[in-house]
């Protein structure tokens, strides 16, 4: 069983950044991202596979967050840049148990507890 823990969520003026962090207990394949907004869904955010090498993002977040990873803490990173009050959600880490990327959250076997981001206006 991996477990994943993140850390790094706060509470940021818009046009902020903040890194968020994941640490797993032993290596992983595939990491993603997602998030749920109050009253709202979970959805994806970012993926990246185990090389780090290819990555994929939601729409709403191209261009403004990075996901990336460091194998050898097994360790992933999601660095949010100019961010909105719309960004202010519950983030939670993900791994899957094979490679490749995945927007799909029934792809993801383990799931971190989450860390909350609020954004002010």
């Amino acid at each position: 069983q991996v477990q994943l823990v993140e850390s790094g969520g706060g509470l940021v003026q818009a046009g902020g950044s903040l890194r968020l962090s994941c640490v797993a207990s032993s290596s992983v394949y595939a990491m993603g991202w997602f998030r749920q907004a109050p009253g709202k869904e979970r959805e994806f955010v970012a993926g990246i596979t185990w090389s780090g090498s290819s990555t994929n993002y939601a729409d709403s977040v191209k261009g403004r967050f990075t996901i990336s990873r460091t194998n050898a803490k097994n360790t992933v990173y999601l660095q949010m840049n100019s961010l909105k009050p719309e960004d202010t959600a519950v983030f939670y880490c993900a791994a899957a148990a094979r490679n490749g990327l995945f927007r799909n959250e029934y792809e993801y076997k383990y799931w971190g507890q989450g860390t909350q981001l609020t954004v002010s206006a």
